[in-house]
């Protein structure tokens, strides 16, 4: 194939291929062509053309297919526009002749058609180039038309409006005879002709004027004639035609009234007026149409109704929104007039009236719902409530007169019933779609729409009662603030209204409707509400009986409000459980022998009510079935059986009943017959074993013996065909956004379709998906389908040997009858029997033996040969089926033998069509049947079939059934792609573009092959790659055809290729192919252009988003997309077509595909998200009249008046989105928190101004979040204060976000503020609005999050500022104190537990931020007092706003403090398990009612953590000491309402002392704490665990608490073990840091409780019996200690197991295995060494809670441990620093060393024994390490040997082998090349030669001192180099001048001796000190400094030395000369900075 990419046609390798190989090589050169010629150069072209020209008109005589003949002429008219244009005529000349030729064979028609096609594209390119040549053209084409056949007709139209395009206005002589030749086609019997007569026809009346003015009547009259009979497709571009023509008359009146004088003005009523005389009155012109409304036949066709309601709906979007604002009024009059009185013939039958109401409610919600923004559509609907309250004035009129028979026959009234109800549809539909923007609407008093609807709830007709009471729960979906208020209201109504027939219904529907509304509104109804409507209900039922009149009502209306009842769920139905169960036993007799008498007794009335009753009780079970699953467990379902055997019984009886009492009961017992199958359907079959056989004999009965002739088939069997299978039966069933009023065509004249007066009961359930309103079947046809579905149930639960009887009924049932019956009774028994086997699949069940088989079999294939190919298609998916229960190899064989044995011999359509889906669908679930001959006979024979040209229906379904084989044969296809390949390319090149449907077929085999070849298709072989090259030659043949659907495929045929091989799909080529068809008027269409733009942004947003714009630039003329991408980019495009879009799975798929290109691109095109949004958002501003808050001033903004809101209009320009609606702007705010979490995770510049700015100077191009915050803060305000609540929710959470992120942020220029702080008006500005008392409880409860968030951010330091939103707190404070009983009862009462609850959490957080600012800064202020006083001012600035905001939320704690306390015992309750559920408080708790206990549960978790945290440290602030004055000593723990478990407030003390309130107190606390840690579920979020130690920590902070927790040693022990389990299952260091610290304290709280049991043992037992004092601590006199019991033993395996997880090499059991003995030394991370630092230390305060037995039993782990993490961890730092660990583990040493265990008597020589051990083991750490001791820190292990010598009893350390070693180690490491070693070796020896204990310190003395003055004495010498050596010598003079001071007398002379000279040789003289280093002068002035300070000494010896060496004595007296003055201020200057040495004895100083 690549040998055909070239400019002229390679003909040596054309010649060489095959036939079909030519076709396809052909098509290929031309695509490849098509893209060259645009970019190769004129004279390339111009050398070329002749050549060119030659070879493609010479393709012309091959007889190229329909793709290739449009590909030559398209290249044909691009080569003459670029190249010369000379030749050109001649090609016209021969395309002309081509179709002048006389030859009409078949085999000739592609030549002419090419030619015709040709002709087309060559005037649209050239257009007025080609002079006068057209006239002749245009009437060789029309005269070829004259006998052309369909085909030919078709390229003819379409052809026409090619050259019409190109020629504009210059083709005008030909205007009228091509408009006659359209005219004609206009109706032709082909359809695909009437789509392109339409294409050309619009275009026509671009130029044509007398289209839409002289001959307007004509060209509409004859669009009504094209939309008879017509199908989707026609239907669609008809209307097009139709609306443009009327709209452009309409608009067109100025421009051309004064050329034309004839012109006819034409007004708006004349327009209306046309459109609806063939609404009315069908094509049939007007005289004919009179003669049938005379004869009164309605003859208005349905499919021209349908026409004409898609051609209003055209009209009006091509005059746009703005024009429909302007003539709203005139419109919606005559919309609604079309049902009105003033046409009776329309709406004569019900079924037509439904028919119509459907009309003109699509035109409503196609116009008002799909064109109106917001404000409009408030506009729209007051003007629907003003035609409301019209109507209803005429029926009050009506109505009033008081005569009752005129009152009835008034047809006034019934008439305007059709009018009302699609007013009240469309009213409830755009408040449903405005959610609660449409508050403005509702508060409005001069419209009352509430009142309008609710006035016409008592209209005399029952469809306008359901729909009012349907508008009602529309409203309340919308606005869930008005359910309360509307139920209320309608309960009282019906109360009161209680003997009007139509109050009872009306309010009733009205009551129930609301319920269903519930479940849609997230904040629900009072609980209450169920008990007083429970109440109505009985009163209802049990008053039925008193008034016969209306009996009826009362009855239905009853069981209504119970069935709706049920939908609240089990929470509310629980508690009428039992009156409802009783109910249900009475309204059944109780034994047959009272059915007996009742059937003797009734009349036709006590019937029809006795029924109505019966029915509704059946709905009532069978809703609370379905809705309360949880309460149905053993005992109900006993309860619920006795009455079923008996509504059985008269089941059985009530063809009797009927004949008896006749017709009246019709309706009634169809409507008990279908209630009751409905119930059992959904009733477990084991519960009704005993009427199996009763009930199955009505269900066959009524499947064979249908009431009705109506053909049903289109709404029982799309459910049992597979989606897929139902694509064969063209667009009908498949979804269109027309489908609304489509579905009447689908269901044959009979029908209408659904409408809710057919059901009452349908209105409190779901809506089903895409219905705006439910729309039951009649009857007769709903007991139909209730029947199958319950036969399908049943016939799985009936023995086989009944089976069979039931099969051969029903096979005998389909032979007797005939004709279009057994059509109907053989569609019925499929029906029945495909569920049953979907049953029998979904259950495992078997159909039984071979006779079954044989009869299920006869049923089904009856059915494969039907006419009705939805029937076939249902009967080929039953085959399956029946194959799959069975699942017998040698059975599906047999079926498939069938099929092929009838395919081979049947010659009609119907078996072929039939026997191949067979094919097909027995692969679908059975798999690749398993054998390859099976496969290769199917795939033969659909070959064969698949190219039977004679019937394309043929092919289609064989090709639909081969891409079943392909997707599910999987490998074993293999063998058969390329063929398989060949065939649909060759038909995609072949098959006319008329057979739509034999394109689609192929279209779905070209996706099955693409998806079976997969990944291999990225191979590079040649047979892949020519795989490769067809699929994708077979998607560009499919793009180019005419039909949407078949774009479709195609797009997701690229998609798929793109996913497998997407190198090798040409990405600018796709993305500009979706652009286009973005705005399709089809939605199958639309739905496969973004579900690929979806898959391919995941990969390449940005590549995507480029082409898409670089498209849009080029922009060729053919691509006028309805979206501007230009400006907004596909970014932009998509936001808009998601606002314009209806089908939520689109919207859904839009929003995804927003989502990945927003990850991928938002930080990249930061600044253009931001935009897109804000211009989102900002039309919410715009709706608002919201004026943008000043930072200055913060009052309300005026309101402004509704005038000014349209002024604004004006600036729409700015606007790229107009008026988008709430949702897309939730989603564009959800949009905002994405990109601020996007831009988290790129960088920290996002959030720091100072780097952003500096960033962005270096390159503009650079965009930071930070730089764009003034917008965040925008857009956060506006969406947070506007009208729809789902947005200020979302406002409020991208605020919170923004506060968060954002609060550290500093202000550059105002060092010491924050970023955030100019925009504080804003926030407070923000939040204001969602304080208000209406305002609903989930915004409020958000805004509180958000205010805890920025008061706690620190943002705002100034208390003043502070207090605008801490109002707002506190006002909510003042709500949540009036408790539970004081809330609104608007809602349910769990909103008011969420909202106090946010409240509670909310002050908890600002609580805890005040209290550790104020813990931060008390610790900064000591930490400043210690540094200098001068800081005492800066100080106090500081303090002020903590303890400030302290004092802010102290004015308040009393009150917190109880509220908190309230809601923890309140959530300890809730998290008792369930089996105390018995002992909660019958009353709930103090802020939950017992009834919402389950919803209130998950508010509770969502905030406990903090208030616990926040009550912990206000308990520990009191210090637990506090007791509130008012309340005497009473309980405290809980201010409302008294009770606590399980005690009656009878049986408890009155008077608690203060000792009880803080053991409850503390009890609660550590409870929930504890009962939380235990078992925090795997998502617990870290804040609350966090939260939970903390409060641990601050209640252990005080002395109170501890000393519980220290007396009580289980709960120790308890609290350790669950601390441990966190560790061990939480890896963030944060969490285990938090749990040691209270690990910590508990052992400080034990430590205490010790040494208070010493000190009181002590004092008790006086001095006298010291001896025998007794031991505390645990280990007693044995040392043995509990695990389980001991807390030492759980907090040495808390330690251990966090030293071991960070230091592996500390278990004794890994230290032998290989893997840790390679002794490298791991440096561990902060984290770590923290941890292990901490655990060291809680180690070392082990033994003090131990006995001295105990402490000796733990003391060898601990010592192990702490030695280990040394030995570890002692590895060289750079600096000389020492790491951490090793610190706290000589720290710990040091503490441990110094315990008073180690003197105690009893453990004294065991301490010493181990003690001497350790030794041992630090002293071996060096000798280990022999190639490692450079790495190894000597310094470190000599610290610990010196803390040993200094720590212990010299007992320990005196042990000469030991002290030798010792000193052993000193010696090396004096002689240490390392100055800062050999620094840190003096000090410690220092410390250790200055021990008071002399046999200590004098070994050492003598084995060292002598080599140190060695040492100094050779520096004399060597003066140092750097300052470490300048310090050794400091150092080491340091040492021997404190030995002098501790030497004996006799030995003192001597070392002065020694020291002065070495003193005096550092000295300088004046001349040197002037020209000395830094280093040499730092010595010269510590000597100085040392010899004035040893000479006053030891005055003598110094006198002696100076006398016998003068040298030395005038060195020093000139260098004391010379240096009198600089040593006084280099002195001073030394005081103040001691230097280095001293600044590591700080930090390491363990001694």
């Amino acid at each position: 194939m690549e040998l055909a990419h070239s400019l002229l046609l390679n003909e040596e390798v054309y010649n060489q291929l095959g036939e079909f190989q030519k076709a396809e090589f052909i098509f290929e050169w031309l695509q490849f062509l098509e893209k060259l010629l645009p970019v190769t150069s004129r004279a390339d072209i111009r050398e070329n053309q002749k050549k060119l020209v030659e070879q493609l008109t010479s393709l012309l005589n091959n007889s190229p297919g329909p793709p290739t003949r449009r590909l030559v002429a398209k290249n044909l008219a691009v080569l003459y526009s670029t190249g010369d244009t000379f030749s050109v005529y001649q090609t016209i000349d021969k395309c002309n002749e081509l179709i002048r030729s006389k030859d009409d064979s078949p085999s000739y028609l592609p030549t002419k058609l090419a030619a015709v096609v040709c002709l087309g594209y060559l005037y649209k390119k050239l257009g007025r180039i080609l002079g006068n040549s057209f006239t002749d053209t245009v009437g060789n084409v029309l005269k070829a038309m004259k006998n052309a056949e369909s085909q030919g007709r078709y390229e003819i139209m379409l052809s026409l409006q090619n050259i019409l395009n190109g020629l504009g206005a210059a083709a005008i002589p030909c205007h009228r005879d091509i408009y006659k030749a359209a005219r004609s086609c206009l109706t032709d019997r082909s359809m695909a002709v009437r789509c392109a007569a339409a294409k050309c026809l619009l275009e026509l009346q671009n130029e044509a004027v007398f289209m839409w003015s002289t001959d307007l009547d004509s060209v509409v009259t004859l669009c009504f004639k094209s939309f008879e009979g017509s199908n989707y497709d026609v239907r669609l571009a008809v209307a097009k035609l139709l609306g443009t023509v009327l709209a452009r008359a309409l608009t067109s009146k100025q421009t051309t009234a004064s050329t034309r004088h004839n012109f006819r003005r034409i007004s708006l009523e004349e327009v209306m007026e046309l459109l609806g005389t063939g609404f009315l009155r069908g094509s049939c012109g007007f005289l004919r149409a009179s003669g049938d409304m005379l004869k009164g036949t309605s003859s208005v066709s349905r499919d021209v109704r349908v026409g004409v309601t898609q051609a209003y709906v055209v009209f009006v979007s091509t005059l746009g929104a703005q024009w429909l604002e302007r003539n709203f009024s005139a419109f919606l009059s005559h919309i609604l007039d079309l049902v009105s009185q003033s046409h009776p013939k329309v709406i004569q039958s019900q079924m037509d009236a439904i028919g119509c109401r459907r009309c003109v409610s699509f035109i409503l919600r196609a116009t008002v719902g799909g064109l109106l923004g917001e404000k409009a559509q408030i506009a729209a609907a007051k003007e629907i409530c003003q035609a409301i309250w019209k109507l209803k004035k005429v029926v009050d009129t009506a109505m009033s007169d008081n005569n009752l028979e005129t009152r009835i026959s008034t047809t006034d009234v019934t008439a305007s019933q059709h009018v009302l109800v699609c007013a009240l549809q469309e009213l409830g539909s755009l408040i449903h779609g405005l959610g609660t923007t449409a508050a403005p609407l509702l508060q409005d008093s001069s419209t009352g729409v509430l009142e309008a609807v609710i006035s016409v709830i008592l209209h005399p007709s029952i469809s306008v009662r359901l729909t009012a009471a349907w508008c009602l729960r529309c409203i309340a979906v919308a606005l869930p603030c008005y359910v309360s208020l509307l139920l209320d209201r309608c309960i009282e109504r019906l109360s009161a209204l209680k003997s009007s027939p139509e109050g009872v219904t009306g309010y009733s529907f009205a009551v129930a409707a609301l319920l269903g509304a519930v479940k849609h509104c997230p904040l629900g109804i009072p609980h209450g509400k169920g008990k007083v409507i429970m109440t109505v209900a009985e009163d209802l039922l049990c008053s039925a009986s008193q008034n016969s009149r209306i009996s009826l009502q009362r009855t239905q209306a009853g069981w209504l409000l119970i069935a709706a009842l049920m939908t609240l769920g089990p929470a509310v139905v629980q508690h009428h459980l039992p009156r409802m169960l009783l109910l249900w036993k009475c309204i059944f007799p109780s034994c047959p022998k009272d059915l007996e008498t009742e059937k003797t007794r009734g009349d036709s009335f006590t019937w029809q009510v006795t029924l109505e009753g019966r029915a509704g009780a059946l709905c009532a079970i069978k809703s609370f079935v379905s809705h309360c699953a949880g309460l149905l467990t053993d005992e109900v379902v006993q309860r619920l059986l006795p009455p079923l055997p008996s509504a059985v019984d008269l089941l059985t009886q009530l063809s009797s009943i009927y004949k008896s009492y006749g017709n009246s009961l019709k309706t009634p017992s169809t409507v008990y017959r279908h209630k009751l199958y409905e119930l059992l359907a959904v009733l477990p079959p084991k519960t009704y074993e005993g009427s199996f056989c009763a009930v199955l004999k009505e269900l066959v009965s009524d499947l064979t013996v249908p009431d009705s002739q109506i053909d049903a088939s289109t709404f029982l069997l799309p459910s049992l065909c597979h989606e897929n299978d139902l694509l064969l039966l063209g667009p009908l069933l498949q979804e269109t956004d027309h489908r609304f009023i489509e579905e009447q065509l689908l269901l044959g004249n009979s029908i209408a379709g659904g409408s809710l007066e057919y059901d009452p009961y349908s209105i409190y359930e779901k809506v089903a998906k895409g219905d705006s309103v439910p729309k039951p079947l009649p009857p007769v046809l709903s007991v139909i389908s209730a029947a199958t579905r319950l036969f399908g149930v049943m016939f799985s639960h009936v023995a086989e040997s009944h089976r069979l009887q039931v099969l051969e009924h029903l096979l005998n049932s389909i032979k007797q009858t005939k004709g279009s019956r057994q059509q109907i009774v053989q569609l019925n028994v499929v029906s029945a029997f495909s569920t049953s086997l979907k049953h029998l699949a979904n259950c495992k069940g078997s159909l039984g033996p071979e006779e079954v088989r044989r009869s299920a079999l006869a049923v089904v294939m009856g059915a494969l040969e039907s006419n009705n190919p939805l029937l076939r298609c249902a009967a080929a998916e039953c085959l399956a089926r029946l194959a799959q229960v069975v699942s017998d190899s040698a059975f599906t064989a047999g079926l498939a033998q069938v099929s092929f044995d009838k395919l081979k011999s049947a010659r009609d359509v119907v078996s072929r069509t039939g026997h191949s889906l067979a094919l097909g669908c027995l692969y679908r679930y059975l798999g690749g049947i398993g054998s390859t001959q099976h496969l290769n006979a199917c795939v033969g024979i659909l070959y064969t079939l698949s190219q039977d040209s004679t019937s394309p229906d043929v092919q289609a379904w064989a090709l639909h059934s081969l891409a079943l084989i392909v997707d599910l044969a999987g490998p074993l296809y293999h063998v058969h792609v390329e063929p398989t390949l060949s065939l649909v390319l060759m038909l995609l090149l072949t098959v006319p573009p008329a057979y739509t449907e034999v394109h689609q077929s192929l279209g779905r085999c070209l996706n099955a092959l693409i998806t079976t070849l997969g990944p291999e298709l990225q191979g590079s072989s040649t047979t892949v790659s020519a795989l490769r090259t067809s699929c994708l030659l077979g998607c560009a043949v499919m793009q180019d055809n005419p039909d949407c659907l078949v774009q479709a495929q195609a797009i997701s045929c690229l998609q798929q290729l793109h996913m497998f091989a997407p190198r090798h799909v040409n990405l600018s080529s796709l993305v500009s192919c979706l652009c286009v068809n973005l705005c399709s008027s089809y939605l199958l269409l639309r739905r496969a252009v973004v579900a690929c733009l979806r898959q391919l942004v995941q990969r390449e947003a940005a590549e995507v988003s480029e082409y898409a714009v670089a498209l849009v630039k080029e922009s060729r003329e053919d691509f006028t997309p309805d979206v501007n991408i230009r400006e907004i980019g596909l970014e932009g495009a998509l936001l808009g077509l998601l606002d314009k879009e209806l089908d939520q799975r689109l919207c859904q798929d839009i929003k995804e595909t927003l989502t990945h290109m927003l990850t991928s691109m938002a930080v990249e095109k930061l600044s253009f998200w931001l935009k897109l949004c804000k211009d989102v958002l900002a039309a919410s501003a715009d709706f608002n009249t919201v004026a943008s808050v000043d930072t200055t001033q913060e009052e309300e903004t005026a309101k402004v008046d509704d005038g000014s809101v349209l002024t604004s209009d004006g600036d729409e320009r700015f606007y790229p989105f107009s008026n988008p609606r709430w949702s897309t702007r939730v989603f564009a705010a959800e949009c905002v928190c994405k990109i601020i979490s996007q831009c988290e995770n790129a960088g920290s510049a996002h959030f720091d101004i100072t780097l952003a700015q500096e960033r962005k100077q270096r390159d503009s191009r650079d965009d930071f979040l930070v730089l764009h915050l003034a917008d965040l803060i925008r857009m956060a305000f506006m969406a947070a204060t506007d009208h729809s609540d789902q947005l200020r929710l979302s406002g409020l959470q991208t605020l919170l976000i923004v506060v968060r992120k954002f609060a550290a942020v500093p202000e550059p220029e105002f060092p010491g503020h924050v970023i955030l702080e100019q925009y504080q008006a804003n926030v407070g500005a923000a939040l204001r609005p969602a304080f208000a008392p209406e305002t609903p409880p989930d915004v409020t409860a958000k805004a509180c999050q958000v205010c805890s968030a920025w008061i706690a951010s620190g943002v705002v330091s100034d208390l003043n500022d502070l207090r605008r939103v801490h109002q707002l707190l506190v006002s909510s404070l003042v709500k949540v104190q009036a408790g539970k009983e004081a809330q609104s009862q608007q809602y349910n009462e769990s909103t008011s537990t969420m909202e106090i609850l946010a409240v509670l959490k909310a002050w908890a957080e600002v609580y805890i931020v005040a209290v550790e600012k104020q813990k931060n800064q008390s610790d900064a202020h000591n930490h400043c007092l210690k540094v200098a006083n001068s800081a005492e001012e800066s100080y106090k600035g500081v303090t002020s706003s903590a303890s400030g905001l302290l004092d802010l939320v102290q004015a308040d704690l009393g009150i917190l403090s109880k509220l908190w306390l309230s809601a923890l015992q309140d959530f300890a309750l809730l998290t008792l398990p369930s089996e105390y559920a018995l002992q909660l408080p019958a009353e709930g708790g103090t802020f939950y009612t017992a009834e919402t206990i389950e919803n209130a549960r998950p508010h509770y978790y969502n905030s406990w953590a903090l208030i616990l945290y926040a009550t912990a440290l206000w308990l520990t602030s009191t210090g637990f000491i506090v007791v509130d004055p008012d309340e005497g000593v009473t309980n405290l723990s809980r201010p409302v309402t008294p009770t606590t478990m399980c005690q009656d407030s009878s049986t408890r003390p009155l008077v608690k002392s203060p000792e009880d309130v803080n053991t409850d107190r503390f009890h609660l606390i550590l409870g929930i704490t504890v009962e939380f840690l235990c078992s925090p579920r795997s998502d617990a979020a870290m804040e609350n665990i966090i939260a939970c130690l903390r409060a641990l920590q601050a209640l252990f902070d005080v002395p109170w608490p501890r000393s519980k927790i220290g007396g009580d040693q289980e709960l120790g022990v308890e609290l350790l073990n669950v601390l441990h389990r966190l560790i061990l299952t939480r890896e963030s260091p944060d969490i285990q840091l938090a749990a040691l610290e209270v690990v910590r304290l508990i052992l400080f709280a034990a430590q205490e409780h010790v040494k208070e049991k010493r000190r009181s043992a002590e004092v008790d037992d006086g001095a006298a019996e010291k001896e025998t004092l007794p031991e505390f601590g645990e280990g007693k006199d044995t040392g043995g200690l509990v695990p389980g019991k001991s807390l030492v033993f759980a907090t040495l395996e808390l330690c251990v197991c966090i030293l071991v997880r960070q230091l592996p090499q500390l278990n004794p059991k890994l230290t032998c295995s290989p893997a840790v003995q390679s002794g490298k030394h791991l440096l561990l991370s902060e984290d770590g060494s923290r941890l292990v630092a901490v655990a060291l230390v809680i180690l070392s305060d082990v033994p003090a809670i131990c006995s001295p037995e105990g402490s000796v039993s733990v003391l060898p782990t601990i010592l192990y441990l702490i030695i280990g993490v040394l030995k570890e961890t002692a590895v060289k730092l750079r600096d000389g620093q020492l790491p951490l660990t090793v610190a706290a583990s000589l720290q710990a040493l040091k503490g441990l060393l110094s315990s008073p265990m180690a003197r105690a008597e009893k453990s004294r020589t065991a301490w010493t024994d181990l003690l001497r051990s350790a030794l041992v083991t630090v002293l071996d750490c060096w000798d280990q390490v022999d190639g490692l001791l450079q790495e190894l820190d000597e310094v470190s292990l000599l610290t610990a040997i010196t803390v040993f010598v200094m720590s212990t009893s010299p007992e320990v350390t005196t042990v000469e082998c030991l002290q030798k070693r010792c000193i052993e180690k000193f010696k090396i490491t004096l002689d240490s090349k390392d100055p800062l070693v050999q620094c840190k070796c003096y000090q410690l020896l220092h410390s250790i030669f200055q021990h008071p204990n002399k046999t200590v310190s004098y070994p050492y003395i003598h084995s060292l001192a002598p080599s140190i003055v060695g040492k100094l004495q050779e520096t004399e010498k060597a003066k140092p180099e750097n300052a470490a050596e300048l310090q050794v010598i400091q150092e080491g003079i340091k040492v021997v001048t404190a030995l002098t001071a501790t030497a004996e007398e006799e030995h003192r002379a001597h070392l002065v001796a020694c020291l002065l000279p070495i003193l005096i040789s550092f000295l300088l003289d004046e001349n040197a000190l002037a020209s000395a280093t830094k280093l040499a002068k730092n010595l010269h002035e510590f000597a100085l400094q040392n010899l004035m300070q040893i000479g006053p000494q030891y005055s003598s010896v110094f006198k002696k030395l100076m006398a016998s060496s003068p040298t030395m004595k005038a060195r020093l007296e000139s260098a004391v000369k010379g240096n009198q003055e600089s040593v006084k201020v280099k002195t001073a200057k030394h005081a103040k900075n001691p230097g280095k040495s001293s600044s590591i004895q700080l930090k390491t100083n363990f001694l």
